[in-house]
């Protein structure tokens, strides 16, 4: 089958959802399974597609919209559709379009799907509701504006829309009742789209972890260390409670080391507020690092530290984790209900001091337990991208032979 994915930004840009929409592509292809993504082209300085891509990928008319131009907007209308359709001509027709957006990349795949006479799966990757609200107290505005703007692209839905709540689940109502399928990431973010009415059946497919990469850092030795060592990778934002970490360290008292893998806006006062706890000799700052690299340090580690709560749709990282055998301190309960497996620790409340808590339990059993302590591999397979994509197969197939 020939599948259209239509996503919000351009799969080679930054970004959780751009990895798990390169990582199916590559399984959906090796299946038999024929793949074109549609999104907007990326504007980042001296990027230069290698052949693969541009034979995988469509460049749609975009405009850029973040200072590194890492990011861009296309807008969903008549160019932008007579662009995608053009370049559709060049490729074999398309069976199903695979919506991986929540903004104009979702109007850009409902105008296309319409207009080839397919139907959509719909993955909503984005907790548009929670994200939006972290970042500005004009949200009810924002979502009224997004209603507008999918009016002003898509008329009226052209299916029935569930009894939602108003505002981004209303939203994404009117998005999702064009959808023969809506999906999430998550079994948690299912239960909290179905309950606010934004689609009486959520499926959950995960994105997974890519097979060679888990395959190829696994197989590394993993070194000896006289304490034991904790990893926190994301960005460094409000909503990742990183700086609630840095105190829970200093609160727990723990013999540990602390590795912070990422960057963000928080970044200084990130390392400021080390420097003041006087926590440099434990806590380090590795930054952003690839991908591969990430997989490493979290495979060395003895445990991940998932710190925010409520704001993920999955929370990648600690699947990857159980993936690769490393073992997670939640304090998102609901995602550690999604990975399931042992050992891990969940916190035990919202609070620096029950962070702090959890941390002195886990490392206290980890030193005990010296490169013991590790989640079965036979577990951590479930993760990976070669049975997720499998799973979406058989959905695609389900919803072609009912259309």
């Amino acid at each position: 089958m020939h599948v259209l994915v239509v996503t919000d930004q351009h799969p080679e840009s930054l970004g959780g959802v751009q990895v798990s929409i390169r990582l199916q592509r590559r399984f959906l292809e090796r299946l038999g399974h024929r793949v074109t993504i549609a999104a907007p082209a990326l504007h980042r300085p001296g990027y230069a597609p290698a052949r693969e891509e541009r034979e995988a990928c469509i460049d749609l008319p975009s405009r850029p919209i973040t200072r590194d131009r890492e990011y861009g907007i296309s807008w969903p209308g008549a160019r932008t559709d007579r662009a995608l359709a053009t370049a559709l001509r060049e490729r074999p027709p398309v069976d199903l379009v695979h919506v991986q957006g929540d903004f104009w990349g979702a109007m850009i795949g409902i105008r296309a799907a319409r207009g080839l006479g397919v139907p959509i799966v719909h993955t909503m990757h984005n907790h548009v509701d929670e994200g939006t609200r972290a970042v500005t107290p004009l949200a009810p505005l924002a979502f009224q504006g997004l209603r507008g703007w999918r009016a002003l692209a898509l008329g009226r839905p052209a299916g029935v829309v569930a009894g939602a709540s108003r505002g981004a689940w209303r939203y994404l109502a009117e998005l999702a009742a064009e959808a023969a399928v809506v999906t999430a990431p998550s079994q948690h973010f299912a239960d909290e789209l179905m309950a606010h009415g934004v689609a009486d059946e959520v499926l959950v497919t995960p994105n997974g972890v890519d097979d060679e990469a888990v395959a190829s850092v696994r197989s590394r030795v993993r070194r000896e260390r006289d304490r034991p060592k904790l990893v926190w990778l994301g960005r460094m934002s409000q909503e990742k409670r990183v700086l609630e970490f840095i105190e829970a360290v200093a609160r727990s008292g723990i013999d540990a080391d602390v590795a912070l893998h990422g960057a963000g806006l928080l970044l200084h006062r990130v390392e400021a507020r080390i420097a003041e706890l006087g926590l440099g000799d434990r806590v380090t700052i590795p930054g952003p690092v690839p991908y591969g690299d990430a997989l490493a340090a979290m495979r060395e580690a003895d445990a991940l530290v998932q710190t925010s709560i409520g704001f993920e749709t999955q929370g990648l990282t600690p699947f990857e984790a159980a993936a690769l055998g490393t073992p997670t301190v939640f304090c998102d309960t609901e995602i550690a209900d999604d990975v399931g497996v042992e050992p891990a620790w969940r916190v035990g409340g919202t609070s620096v001091d029950a962070l702090a808590a959890t941390l002195r339990r886990a490392v206290e059993r980890i030193a005990a337990e010296p490169g013991g302590l590790r989640v079965p591999e036979a577990e951590g397979r479930r993760f990976l991208q070669s049975t997720q994509s499998e799973n979406m197969v058989r959905l695609y197939e389900r919803v072609l032979a009912r259309a």
